[in-house]
């Protein structure tokens, strides 16, 4: 990922001297549980604590002949720590490392998105009960629709959030697994209190059965939770972004001072960070198909997934931190305008109202069929025009027999709708 959208500590867990130094403890407590088992002695399993040392340039350099990563890592080892060095990597194969290590790296940057993710959820709170009684126009196919409140907008994304946030845990414990097996994974030349001991050490359970790799199907379901993250994350900044619309106005990203919207125009103010934030959802998304491509490796392993894997758990990962990260100060910072949501609420003269009105003469003695085709005739007119909604059921004789002119009125108190807030808001926040 570009350091444009790379913030630091996320791009360490995928930075070389990270990967080898995991590389090291893999193999150094892999020594220490062969040398319990009295494979090899207690003074190797010291020797390459005390005198393991690596240098990426080095390894790269190696690599450039061997063709081969980790041996080249094995070499760049055991010239710091002398013939003691022949103890290493005994019984193990290069997935044993590799995968590994690439689980380790994988629950780490979990962690990160979950803190990320812990941010986003604290501000959507926040701003939530900021505005849990803000009236606005709730929209449907981009029409209005329903009185709701903004503050029951900003509930509903955290909630999914809140979705999310149990999703990730699930797919880091799923990922979370150790494998330590050998050559097509069936220990035959290395025991399995080996792979315990490793797992122990580096916070991981061992792998059930693995065959020379962990089985992908872990790895899809981890880059799935990401998309679904990402997928979250794009909704939000839709929303925002069409709240920026200078139709809309009813609300907007923070705009600082200094900031400049156009090159051409000084006067624009434009959603630039939710549609970055839209541009760096999909690209999440799109490692989904290559994650689940990964799953049908030929019979107990090849390298097809190697090439994928190596592309998109840096991208995806730093891009999603990068974009939670985002998003909340996005969240934070949101202006939000109540006139204008009461202005664009109010600006049908109480149209959003007519459901109210169908379910009052159904209730007063019309049918349900007669009824709509009355309140729809109003509300046309209104539409185009032709007088207030309310005058025009007023003037309706059908209507006045059933409903009297102060029983229309009371059908369009704002208040009505926001009389279960409370309760919404329990289900997602709690008492």
């Amino acid at each position: 990922m570009i350091e444009r959208y790379s913030r630091p500590e996320m791009t360490r867990i995928w930075a070389p001297e990270n990967r080898f130094r995991i590389w090291f403890e893999i193999e150094a407590h892999a020594c220490d549980a062969q040398a319990a088992l009295g494979v090899i002695p207690q003074s190797a399993a010291r020797a390459v604590w005390e005198r393991g040392a690596f240098e990426v340039e080095r390894i790269d350099e190696i690599e450039r002949e061997t063709r081969h990563d980790v041996i080249a890592f094995l070499t760049n080892l055991a010239e710091h720590i002398g013939p003691e060095a022949r103890f290493l990597h005994q019984g193990m194969t290069s997935s044993d490392v590799l995968d590994t290590c690439f689980a380790v790296q994988l629950k780490d940057a979990a962690e990160l998105l979950l803190a990320g993710l812990d941010a986003l959820l604290a501000a959507l709170k926040r701003r939530a009960l900021e505005h849990k009684y803000t009236p606005t126009v709730g929209r449907s196919h981009g029409v209005h629709a329903e009185p709701t409140t903004f503050g029951l907008k900003l509930a509903g994304h955290y909630a999914e959030f809140a979705r999310n946030r149990d999703r990730l845990v699930a797919a880091r414990e799923e990922i979370a697994t150790c494998a330590i097996s050998g050559a097509v994974g069936t220990f035959a030349n290395i025991d399995p209190a080996v792979e315990a001991h490793v797992a122990k050490k580096l916070g991981l359970e061992p792998e059930p059965i693995s065959t020379q790799v962990i089985p992908r199907d872990r790895h899809a379901h981890y880059f799935m939770t990401l998309a679904l993250i990402a997928a979250g994350i794009e909704r939000l900044a839709t929303e925002i972004r069409h709240l920026q619309r200078t139709e809309v106005r009813e609300a907007e990203e923070y705009f600082s001072p200094g900031q400049k919207g156009s090159s051409a125009m000084p006067h624009k103010r434009n959603p630039v960070l939710a549609e970055n934030l839209t541009g760096l959802a999909r690209l999440v998304r799109s490692t989904v198909v290559p994650a689940l491509e990964d799953v049908a490796l030929w019979h107990e392993r090849d390298i097809s997934h190697s090439s994928v894997e190596r592309v998109i758990a840096p991208d995806a990962t730093i891009a999603l931190d990068f974009a939670l990260a985002r998003l909340t100060g996005l969240v934070d910072r949101l202006a939000v305008y109540p006139e204008r949501m009461r202005e664009n609420l109010e600006s049908l003269g109480g149209l959003v109202d007519s459901q109210r009105v169908l379910l009052a003469l159904t209730q007063a003695g019309m049918s349900r069929e007669e009824a709509y085709a009355v309140v729809q005739r109003h509300a046309m007119a209104a539409w185009h025009g032709d007088g207030r909604f309310a005058d025009l059921l007023k003037r309706d004789p059908d209507i006045a027999r059933l409903l009297d002119p102060q029983t229309i009125d009371g059908l369009f108190d704002a208040t009505y709708h926001q009389k279960h807030v409370d309760t919404i808001f329990r289900r997602v926040f709690g008492e």
